[in-house]
Formats: structure tokens, sequence, C-alpha cells
């Protein structure tokens, strides 16, 4: 026997089942209390979190606007008003001053030449490295990990003399060739350190079907780690990239000579020792940068990509 719900008369609601409306009425007036709460609680949380990123983003901005601002004074505007005050009259012709004093062309060039050339030897080393500590598991991994690890913690102040003596010795003296094997092979340690704990947990059943199809390890480094691995050899060409452009002291013992010299050594040109023009420093300074800014806006999908991917596993 099947019993049916009576209809309801028209005009009037249609009877519910006792127990079902009390309970989504219930649920309903509590997802109501609670949607208020909610909303009261964002902004709590949402202004303090703008406030900080704001001064996080004006403590790195605010020295970039300053060096702006005063490469484009004269020298009497600064004296007068201080490296603060806005320009009274903006000068366009000292950027073109500061690029022939410093020889602004060459230097560049040269700063790209040795950070690529530092890019190429560091990451193929690395690499390497990498792939036969991590994956290839040698003897003596450990030891070598170490010694790899004090030559990322070893200061470039112990290096100067002894680097200065043995490049005299061996002719690489005042040559760009020289400072980018040393400073490639210098970075190559950190890149080793890097990818070894990488390649540590690299998936060895991929390496296993390889070895199965009859992969060489040249096959199985080219075809099968490579493309893997490249979010993070993208990330560290990136830092290489940035770090060799910016190296002062090394390119200030080994590149003494001015058609050796990089962008970060112009700088010094600028500054005597009992005299300075903080304006045409400052133009030297913007000069400098910019490359740096057009070269982050250029790669950072790349290197916003590599961190996310050695984020995601």
């Amino acid at each position: 026997m099947t019993l049916t719900t009576p209809e309801a008369p028209a005009g009037l609601p249609a009877p519910t089942t006792p127990g079902r409306g009390r309970g989504r009425s219930r649920r309903a007036g509590r997802a109501d209390t609670r949607l208020p709460r909610a909303r009261a609680r964002r902004p709590l949380l949402f202004w303090p979190v703008t406030a900080a990123v704001t001064a996080f983003v004006l403590a790195f901005v605010a020295p970039f606007l300053v060096i702006v601002t005063n490469a484009f004074k004269t020298s009497a505007d600064y004296r007068n008003n201080g490296p603060l005050s806005w320009p009274e009259e903006w000068n366009w012709d000292i950027l073109a001053d500061v690029w022939e004093r410093v020889g602004f062309t060459q230097k560049l060039v040269n700063s790209v030449q040795i950070s690529l050339g530092v890019v190429l030897i560091a990451v193929v080393l690395a690499l390497f490295n990498a792939y036969a500590l991590g994956i290839g598991r040698v003897r003596w991994r450990n030891a070598f990990l170490v010694f790899f690890l004090a030559v990322n913690v070893l200061p470039q102040e112990g290096m100067v003399y002894p680097v200065y003596y043995v490049f005299r010795e061996v002719g690489l003296y005042d040559t760009k060739l020289g400072y980018t094997l040393l400073i490639g092979v210098v970075y190559s340690a950190f890149g080793t350190y890097l990818l070894t704990s990488v390649f540590a947990g690299f998936p060895r059943e991929l390496l296993e079907a390889a070895a199965l199809d009859g992969a060489s390890r040249w096959t199985t480094l080219w075809r099968i780690v490579l493309p893997m691995s490249w979010p993070t050899l993208s990330v560290m060409c990136v830092f290489f990239f940035v770090w060799s452009w910016n190296e002062f002291l090394m390119p200030l013992v080994l590149l003494i000579s001015g058609e050796n010299q990089t962008v970060p050594l112009g700088l010094s040109v600028l500054q005597g020792q009992y005299s300075s023009d903080p304006t045409a420093m400052s133009a030297a300074a913007l000069l400098g940068v910019v490359p740096m800014i057009a070269f982050f806006l250029v790669f950072q999908r790349t290197l916003t990509r590599g961190i996310s991917a050695g984020a995601v596993k």
C-alpha cells in the first residue's frame, strides 16, 4: 500500500514533511549568521597586509627614485636643494656626458659577454657534476658535496691574492677569458650543490625504463634528465647572470684595463679621492640599473615558472 501526500488547496502553501523544513531553516539561519562574520573579518586582515606590502615596496623603490631624480639634476641644483628635492630643471644631457666619460658602450658589451659566458660555464659544469653525484652516485659523493659547500661559503676576499698570483703566472691576468672561467667555476659549485639535491629525488623508474630501452648515459641526460630539470636550470641561469653582472671585487682586481672592465666598475671612474660628482654618479648608476630591469622584465615569466615548478612537486 502506497501513501501519497495530499495536495494543498489552491492559494495555500504545500505541506512539508515534519523535521525537514525545520532542519533546513536552522541550517539557513546558521549560514546567514556566519556570512556577516566572515565579511567582517576580511577588512581586519586585508588592510594590515596591504599596508605592510606597500611599506615593503616603498623601501625598495625609494632608493631608485632618489637615483632617478638626482641623475637629471645639475650640480648647482644638487648643492642648493639637496638629494631629496625635485629637479628644478631636467638636465637630459648628463646621461650622454656620463656615457662618453665612462665609455659605457664598451663596458656594457663586456658585461654582457662575461655574464653570458659565466652562465654557460657554470650551468654546464653544474649539470654534469650533479648528474654524476645525484644520479650516478659516484664514490665519495658526500666528500665532494662537502667540498662544493666549502667553496660556496668561502669569502671572495680570501681568494683575491691566490687568484691574482696564479693568473699572473699563467697569463690570464687582465683578460676577460680568465675572469669568465674563474667566476663560472666558482658559481658552478653552488649549482652543483643545488642540482645534486634535485637529482637525488629523481624518479628511478624513468632511469630504469631508459636503461631497459638501451639508452646510454648521455641519451638519458639529454632526453630525460635535462627536460625535466629545465625549470631549475632556468632559475640558475637568471641568478648567475645577475650575480656575475653585479660582481665588483674580483673584476676590480683582475680587470684593470678600461677595455676589459664591466659596468659596475664604471661607477668607480667617477669617484675620485678628493672629489666626486653625485649627479654624474647617479646617472651612471641609472645606466647600470636599466639593463637589469630590462632583463627581469624579459625573463620574469621564466623565473616565476621555475620557482613555481620547484615549489610544487
